[in-house]
């Protein structure tokens, strides 16, 4: 069965995190490949970020989707040593479902247990509404790109979102 859509999943971002994955049997692992990208060694004037506006968890296959998505912008139109990104926040949380039952006749048995426990499916980062997501780093002239790039990442995550300029502000006006 296919990933289930987000409304399914309770957003237990006023809880208690569940991470204890040492009690917990079969936790699939992050998809997430890396978390630093581009020149790692270079100091870059201007940071943009990619901010939360409200809290949410955040899928790791969203995560990497917007990952893989704005990396291949940064590489195709400027290049591999003039950039930084990094993802700021790690998928931590486990996400639990309750299987319900599919097919003819499920519709008299696809009510289940009220709030059961459910099975570990996924994991999920929490973010809360005015953290940085992601942060690119780039030279002046590269800026509107590093921009772009943010902007088609935040097509991917299930939050709304906008992008600042933290450092460099003043050279790119």
């Amino acid at each position: 069965m296919g990933k289930r859509p987000a409304k399914t999943f309770r957003n237990y971002n006023s809880r208690r995190a569940f991470t204890r994955r040492k009690y917990m049997g079969g936790v699939p692992g992050s998809k997430i490949v890396h978390y630093d990208m581009g020149n790692l060694t270079a100091q870059f004037p201007v940071k943009v970020s990619l901010i939360a506006d409200e809290s949410c968890q955040i899928r790791d296959g969203a995560l990497e989707a917007g990952r893989i998505t704005a990396n291949r912008l940064l590489v195709k139109k400027i290049g591999v040593p003039n950039f930084h990104m990094k993802l700021r926040i790690h998928p931590f949380q486990v996400i639990r479902e309750n299987k319900q039952a599919t097919g003819a006749g499920a519709d008299r048995v696809s009510q289940g247990m009220r709030q059961a426990f459910g099975k570990p499916v996924g994991v999920s980062a929490k973010a809360r509404a005015g953290q940085k997501i992601f942060t690119i780093s780039v030279k002046k002239d590269n800026f509107l790109i590093a921009k772009d790039a943010l902007r088609r990442c935040g097509h991917k995550l299930s939050t709304p979102i906008r992008i600042v300029v933290d450092e460099g502000q003043e050279l790119i006006n």
